[in-house]
This record gives structure tokens, sequence and C-alpha cells, in this order.
């Protein structure tokens, strides 16, 4: 009894310690070097998971070193991460040194729960002149500064789940966050990277459309600028570098000093009005991707994570011997459609089986979904009933955190027999006709024969009559050896035809640039570009990424210019939402001629270096 007392406390001291020290307050700036009579920004921060219980704020006395501008300005956040939930709460204040030297910035104070927390002091050295560490960084722009456009000028990356498992589908969105004038077309400065993940490009408008948010009491244009499915392809903490974009704004001409807005927004007649082109970046996010359960793992498991359906069905269940039959097998769901394995279909002796016809139709508008469709055909070969076993199909479920195993029917055949040479045993002389000149008599002359001086071993006709035959046989074989080798290196086939599919999907994008259809001449040119290299360069669909493309290029030592001009069109293809429409035709015919060039580069240098 005792001792069950001793755990009861020691289980409410820990929950009690958990509670109080799970929570945070602590100060922060921007800079610690300050320009005399430059601004900057102190932020007190209270981290914990109950942020309505705090209350009492009280700040340090900041106008006794320092003036102070503007504040507070008070900004709240709260998250959900595997159901615990945590939030945060900051305090921020715009302040200015009036002399030079080295101040502190004391402890503020608040309370939680009737529990007093106090941020550490600050130390501030306040300089004559702009640092240069900060110089290029807070260099003013028509009398604001860099720091104030961030404030007002801001892309967000958001993620729907931070912690998925491998192979499971998370949703990254960007937006574009504004309170000034955008003056033109926006361009991509620098795509995300989803290193250790397979992306796939969601669908959005071609026109960014805005809406109205307020954040923190402001008011905001906001815009959907990219989306994209991630599925990762490692485990571990994976993270999304920043997206950038170069965003034109127009900015009035500060008379003096004062707000910002009062001068962006007011005195539409005389303000003096300059354009600025501003890089505006997103934050850098992270996932945590963790591996699969490793219990009990299906046989006909390879892979597939989401939730998925499968069905089977065959054209005719009575057959005769050596007529086709056609088997046909659909997998539909969410999930990652493209990196879906095909199942085995396991066959009973006395039936062939043919290499499979695949098509696949995917829905990209939020959740990765479409469906698989595989086509076998079928020759049995021997008559009788013949059982075709039940075909299974097994994914991991993230939802459920499972593995479910989907099986079809079994299918029964009745093979008749074939039909059979004929058989003319029994025919009389009077039941064959003689039909033009298909049945002639059998000469009972020898006629004009002659006998022959030179033997038939050493005529040329002998000779060519033999060796036609003999170079015919050996190119088949040759032939047959290729097929074969191809066939069971699926890398080799992919990499021989490589050219050919390329040809063919350029050939498509040509048509679709003379009908002017933008979006779709851009995806197919992505297409023929990406699929050519991926399978020239031996690089899985679910590693590829343009940087491994390059990375590849480069150790095949192949021209700097030629990898300028890859970086370029892959580039183009996803920018194509933010370039301008006019002069569409010229920019597809430069970028269709640039992709043609590149694909007839690099077989060139493949080919010397063979």
């Amino acid at each position: 009894m005792k001792l069950i007392f001793i755990n009861i406390f020691f289980i409410f001291l820990l929950v009690f310690q958990w509670g109080l020290f799970g929570q945070s307050f602590h100060a922060s700036v921007n800079t610690t070097t300050v320009a005399l009579n430059d601004k900057f920004e102190v932020s007190f921060t209270f981290e914990g998971h109950e942020t309505n219980s705090i209350k009492n704020f009280s700040a340090p006395d900041l106008n006794k070193d320092f003036l102070a501008l503007s504040g507070p300005s008070q900004s709240t956040s709260m998250q959900i991460i595997n159901g615990a939930v945590s939030g945060s709460i900051s305090y921020s204040y715009y302040i200015q040194p009036r002399n030079l030297g080295e101040y502190t910035i004391g402890y503020a104070k608040i309370l939680y729960k009737d529990q007093e927390f106090r941020s550490e002091p600050i130390k501030i050295k306040v300089v004559a002149g702009v640092p240069k560490t900060k110089q290029n960084a807070q260099q003013p722009t028509a009398g604001v500064s860099e720091q104030e456009i961030s404030e007002n000028l801001f892309i967000k990356a958001v993620v729907d789940k931070q912690r998925v498992f491998k192979g499971e589908q998370v949703t990254v969105t960007y937006k574009l966050y504004t309170r000034l004038d955008i003056a033109a077309q926006m361009s991509v400065s620098k795509l995300p990277s989803y290193q250790g993940f397979w992306a796939e490009e969601l669908e959005t408008s071609p026109n960014i459309s805005f809406t109205t948010e307020v954040i923190d009491g402001k008011q905001f244009r906001v815009g959907l600028i990219k989306k994209a499915a991630l599925f990762p392809s490692q485990s571990g903490e994976l993270s999304l570098t920043p997206f950038e974009l170069k965003v034109p704004i127009v900015i009035k001409k500060k008379r003096g000093t004062g707000n910002i807005f009062d001068d962006f927004f007011d005195d539409p007649f005389f303000g003096r009005r300059e354009t600025y082109e501003y890089t505006v970046k997103s934050n850098t996010v992270k996932i945590s991707s963790v591996e699969l359960p490793q219990g009990i793992i299906p046989s006909s498991f390879n892979g597939a994570v989401g939730e998925f359906n499968l069905k089977a069905k065959i054209d005719k269940a009575q057959v005769k011997a050596n007529e086709p039959i056609a088997l046909k097998l659909e997998i539909s769901g969410t999930g990652n459609m493209q990196l879906i394995n095909i199942p085995e279909v396991k066959l009973p002796p006395g039936f062939e089986k043919y290499e499979p016809k695949v098509a696949e139709q995917i829905n990209r508008s939020n959740k990765i979904s479409g469906k698989k469709t595989i086509d076998y055909l079928l020759v049995p070969r021997i008559a009788g009933k013949i059982d075709i076993s039940p075909i299974e199909f097994s994914y991991f479920n993230p939802n459920q955190k499972s593995y479910v195993t989907l099986k079809t029917n079994s299918f029964t055949i009745e093979v008749l027999k074939g039909d059979g040479t004929s058989d003319f045993s029994g025919l009389s002389k009077e039941d064959i006709k003689v039909l033009g000149d298909d049945i002639r008599y059998i000469k009972t002359e020898l006629g004009s024969l002659q006998k022959k001086d030179k033997p038939l071993l050493f005529s040329y006709g002998f000779w060519f009559a033999a060796g036609v035959p003999l170079i015919v046989l050996l190119g088949l074989i040759a032939w047959k050896k290729r097929d074969d080798k191809l066939s069971g290196n699926l890398q080799l086939l992919r990499y021989q035809q490589a050219q050919k599919m390329a040809k063919s999907r350029l050939k498509t994008a040509k048509s679709l640039m003379t009908e002017n259809n933008h979006a779709v001449f851009y995806t197919e040119i992505s297409k023929a570009l990406f699929g050519y290299l991926e399978d020239k360069l031996h690089i899985p669909k679910s590693e590829f990424s343009l940087d491994s493309a390059l990375h590849h290029l480069q150790k095949g030592n192949i021209s700097q210019e030629i990898l300028e001009t890859v970086k370029n069109c892959a580039e183009k293809c996803e920018y194509v939402r933010f370039a301008p429409k006019e002069n569409g035709i010229e920019a597809m015919n430069q970028i269709y001629n640039d992709s043609a060039h590149i694909i007839v580069e690099i077989e060139k240098h493949l080919r010397l270096s063979s």
C-alpha cells in the first residue's frame, strides 16, 4: 500500500512538473548590433499548451535608453501535431536607440496560471553607422526598408501533415500574402527542392485569384501560387527548401518619417511612385517520415500506400484451344498510382501469357487518385476445365495503420479442343475436282532432261541457296538474343527506346503548339524531356529530380551549355503559369527547339563515348 502511494505521488509530481515546465517565455531581437537612429524589433514570446491562461503581460521600460516607435503588436499561433495542441503569443515592439554605447533591454513578465514567468535580458550594441554585415540587407528603397516590405509581402508554405508514413501523401500549399501593390507579372526565382520525396504537381488555376485574410488585425490579399503532393521515398526528418518569387511592387516615395502605410496607400495624386523588384521567400518546412510497420507483411505487398480497390474480369469463360482470352485488372483509389507495381497473375500449366498493356487515369485535383488498368492476353494451349487462382494485391492503409490484402474471385475456364487439320482419307477420285491449275498430272516421261557436266557442289547457285538461309538464321538468332536480353532487362529496354519515346512526345507537343494549346503543350514537353532523361540516365521515376539529372549529365561530361539548356527548359515548363501570354507561339517554338536540341546532343555524346 505504501509503495502504491509513493508511485502515485511521483506520477502526480511528474504531471505537475510537465504542466509547469512545458511552458517557456523568452525575448528575441532581429539584431544585437544596430546603427544610431535605426530601428529594430524586439519580441517577447510565450510558448505552451494553454495560451488562454496567460494574463498581465508587463514589458520592460523601453523608453529609458530607447525610443519606442510602435507596439506592442500581438500575434498568436496554434498547431496540432499528433493530437497534441500547442500555441504561442508574441508581443512585438519597434524601438530606436537614443545614443551610442551598449545597453540592456530588461526582462518582461507574464502570469500563467498564477505562476510568474520572466524573459531573459538582452544586450544591444549601438554603433555610429550601419554595420557592414547588415549593410545590404537594410539598404533602404525609396525610403522604405526591406524589413518593412517583408512584413507586408511574404509566402507561407503549409503542409496538411507533419508526420507521415513512408509512401503516404502529404500536401504542401504555397500562398502569397501581400498588402502592397504588385506592378507586373511575377517570376519564379528558385523552385523548392523535394529531396527524399516523389512529387506530383497538383492542379491550380493558371491565374492567381486573391482573397482576403486578416492576420494580427491586418488585412492581407492572399493568392494560391503552388500546390504539390509529396510521397516520402525515405524515412527520417525531411526538409522542403524555400520557394522564391521575384515580385515587382509599387512603392510611394516617402516624404518624411511616419508609418509606411501613410505613404503606401494615401496621397495618390502627389506621391512619387517607384517600382522595386523584391525577392520573397517561403518558410522552410520539415516533415517527419516513419517506416512502415515491420511485423507481418503480406507476400503480395509491393510498396503501395493509400486506399485502393481491386477488380478483375475475363471476356469469356468458354474458349477453344489456341484462342485468346482477355483478362482485365483494375486498381482504383487514392495514393500514388504511378508507383503501384502490377500484381502477379499465377497461371496453371497450359496457359501462355503475353506482356500486359497498362493504362492510367490520374486525378490531381487535391488527393492523388485515379485508376490503373492492366490488360492481359492469355492463350490456353490444352483442352479441359482450367482454374485461374485469385489475384492478390496488398497495400498499407495509413489511416488504419495496417496492411490490407485484396483478392479477386477465381476464374474457371472451359477450354474446348481446337480445330485440327483436315483428313482426306476415304475420298474417291470422283470426289476430287480439278480447279483450274491447282492439280496437275504426274509426267511419265523425262522429256528434255540433260546431264550437267559441272557438279552442283561447285556452282554459285548452290552456295547462294545454302548461304542465304544460314545468314538469315544467324540474324534471327542474334535478334532473338537481343530481344530476350531487353525483355529481361527493363532498364536496358527503356534506355534503347528512350529516344523513340521522346520523339513521339515531341511530335504530340508540336501538334499542340499548332493548336495553341498552351498548358498541355508544356506538360507534354516536360514529359518528353524528363522521360528521356529518366530512361537514358537509368534514374528510377521515384528518385528522379532535376538536380539528380543534371548531376548524372555532369558526370557524363555533357557540356555546360547543354546543362544550362536542360535547366532552362525544365524551369520554363514549371514557370509557365507565371509567364505572360504575349508571344506565346514564339515561346513555345523556342522551348520545342531547345528540347529537341538537348535530346540530339545527348544522343551524339553517348554514341561518341560508347
